[in-house]
């Protein structure tokens, strides 16, 4: 005859079938876990966050056109909207540490929106520099890859890498869906509509969504990260040390050698994709390729971006994150060849498709590493310093990006140095010592806890 249950068994078995809402109230704990709910919205809002910023380069050439200036004037607005966003991302990723990342994304998500409908209405270059290099730069910072990913990276434990590259698919899509459809409408219509549309996009979906769906931390609806119970989560508690970078003070973070690593080789990320995404539709014109084509191509990058960041996440959880980023940033590389060395009706699809398999998949990669080293703590504020070091470098590439175009004609010299610095970032990612600090490598049987 089975024993009569004890009030901890009970207890537990409540865990499995219920859980708290907001409020005191219980509901059914569906087989999903809650956290893949976290993850679809937060990169819903990623998704319009990073289709807002990228969607500047489809209108360069118009408002060269519409205000009678240069390349290189109209980059300065892209520059400082790169500029201010990295600025701004240690300081909302304090922000996330203390309050939550939902206290940030909520307020993002609603001035962009009133921004994006703003656009319509700007008349000069120094309209656009404000608006968009100040105003939505930052708004766009608080649906960000730190706010999100600190979000996410509190959801999951043992399926960080695949929750993470999840979250950075929908940036991705942002690139696949939102441009190309912006592209139709610059075309269909003005540049001014297309803005208006998605301002009406993020206020209507982006906006409701979040606010709907977007929990802190899984305490938040009595859950534990990867939605395991009480017992399983105290004993996989039990297995995981103290990583030897952990501490209590995040400035003691930048003492040891893998904080640089991560910060600089996200430089180089920063150069390679800000500056693509301003001027590939720019360089695409100058190569005698309509701005429909370029938006088209840009979206097969993202579409591939997409599927090459599913896979690296779900291969993160298995292997050393460090060899993946390290690939991913030669495999870029390539791409970068492709638009010195081909013809730019080949180049176009060559760097979209090899270009593709690399784009966003250094981000979940970065952060994942970033909380396999340093823990959970300060991990905003970790996340925020790393983005503002790709985002640095991303400035400094558009504006020059522009300044070359104007003063040689070609793109030709600034894809030959992203190129240079692209072997260098995969050089100092493989030097990573990861199985040494990672808290991955330090349980008791010495292995990853990734996998199913």
């Amino acid at each position: 005859m089975d024993a009569a249950p004890n009030d901890e068994t009970v207890r537990i078995g409540l865990r499995r079938r219920e859980v708290a809402r907001p409020g005191g109230r219980l509901m059914r704990n569906h087989s999903t876990y809650y956290g893949w709910y976290v993850v679809a919205a937060s990169a819903f809002a990623l998704f319009l966050g990073g289709g807002a910023f990228q969607a500047f380069g489809l209108f360069v050439e118009t408002w060269e056109q519409d205000f009678g200036v240069g390349v290189a004037t109209i980059s300065v607005a892209a520059s400082l909207g790169v500029l201010i966003n990295g600025l701004s991302q240690p300081f909302l990723g304090r922000l996330v540490d203390r309050s939550g990342g939902r206290a940030v994304m909520l307020p993002a998500l609603c001035v962009l929106g009133v921004a994006c409908l703003a656009m319509a209405l700007i008349t000069t270059v120094y309209l656009l520099i404000a608006l968009y290099g100040v105003v939505i730069a930052i708004a766009v910072g608080g649906v960000s890859p730190v706010t999100t990913g600190t979000v996410v990276a509190r959801w999951f434990d043992r399926r960080r890498g695949a929750a993470m590259s999840l979250l950075a698919a929908g940036s991705g899509a942002g690139g696949l869906l939102l441009i190309p459809f912006l592209a139709y409408l610059l075309i269909a219509t003005d540049w001014q509509t297309a803005w208006i549309v998605l301002g009406v996009v993020v206020l209507a979906l982006g906006l409701p969504l979040a606010l709907l769906v977007v929990r802190n931390d899984p305490m938040d609806l009595g859950l534990r990260a990867d939605g395991d119970d009480e017992v399983s989560h105290a004993v996989s508690r039990r297995t995981v040390p103290r990583g030897p970078l952990q501490v209590e003070a995040w400035r003691d973070s930048f003492r040891s050698a893998p904080m640089w690593q991560l910060s600089l080789t996200f430089v180089v990320c920063g150069v390679t994709t800000s500056a693509i995404a301003v001027h590939f539709v720019r360089w695409a014109s100058d190569e005698g390729i309509s701005t429909g084509t370029a938006a088209l191509a840009f979206s097969l990058l993202s579409g591939v971006n997409a599927a090459a960041v599913l896979g690296v996440g779900a291969l993160s959880d298995r292997v050393e994150r460090k060899r993946l980023l390290g690939g991913v940033y030669f495999v870029r590389f390539l791409a970068f060849l492709a638009l010195i060395l081909l013809p730019g009706s080949t180049a176009i699809w060559v760097f979209a498709v090899i270009g593709g398999g690399s784009w966003l998949a250094t981000v979940p990669l970065t952060t994942a590493l970033t909380a396999d080293f340093y823990g959970l703590k300060h991990l905003g504020m970790l996340s925020g310093m790393v983005m503002m070091a790709h985002q640095l470098g991303g400035a400094a590439a558009v504006f020059l990006f522009g300044l070359v175009f104007d003063q040689t004609g070609t793109y030709d010299p600034a894809f030959i140095t992203g190129a240079v610095l692209l072997v260098l970032a995969s050089l100092a990612a493989f030097s990573i010592r990861e199985r040494e600090y990672s808290t991955r490598y330090l349980t008791p049987a010495a292995v990853p806890r990734g996998g199913d």
